[in-house]
């Protein structure tokens, strides 16, 4: 396996202060924008087998929250920062380019 950089959208696909799923390769990754900054993180919540994009963004916190459960997560670390989760979720080196905005995973050999 090697990280490569993959282009998940346009930088207008994602509205300020909203996350957005996408699946590359084997991960699921909420990618979220808070004014102009995008942060990708692992789009399953670590407590239960529930979608992280589909939650409430805390713009102020830096934090999505689960909308099941309610644990947050720092989008920057990935760390829960409120129970039932305890575990981090997964983060991902993102940027823009232009207009794409692209994040480095590792990808299976095929």
């Amino acid at each position: 396996m090697s990280g490569a950089e993959v282009r998940l959208c346009s930088v207008g696909d994602v509205e300020p202060n909203s996350a957005t799923r996408f699946v590359v390769d084997r991960h699921k990754i909420a990618l979220v924008r808070v004014g102009d900054d995008f942060y990708a993180i692992g789009d399953t919540c670590s407590h239960a087998d529930y979608s992280l994009s589909e939650g409430e963004v805390d713009p102020d916190a830096l934090q999505i929250e689960c909308w099941k459960h309610g644990s947050c997560f720092s989008l920057k670390t990935g760390e829960p920062d409120t129970l039932p989760a305890t575990r981090p979720v997964p983060t991902y080196d993102v940027r823009v380019e232009g207009d794409d905005v692209l994040v480095t995973v590792e990808v299976t050999g095929g």
